[in-house]
């Protein structure tokens, strides 16, 4: 969860500098989109986890 997160912040941080705006928005977009993305995983690996406890 955490290695997601990292990565797509260090992606959008990257994208910051290569394309340079005064509100950072790649960074705060991409952490969303990670954060989310991170979630979902872990829903879905849950879920996965309660399917074979039946």
């Amino acid at each position: 969860m955490g290695i997601i997160i990292f990565l797509f912040s260090f992606l959008g941080n990257w994208l910051d500098k290569k394309f340079p705006n005064t509100n950072a928005i790649f960074v705060k977009i991409l952490t969303l989109l990670g954060v989310a993305i991170a979630f979902y995983n872990v829903n879905r690996q849950l879920k996965e986890i309660n399917k074979m406890d039946e």
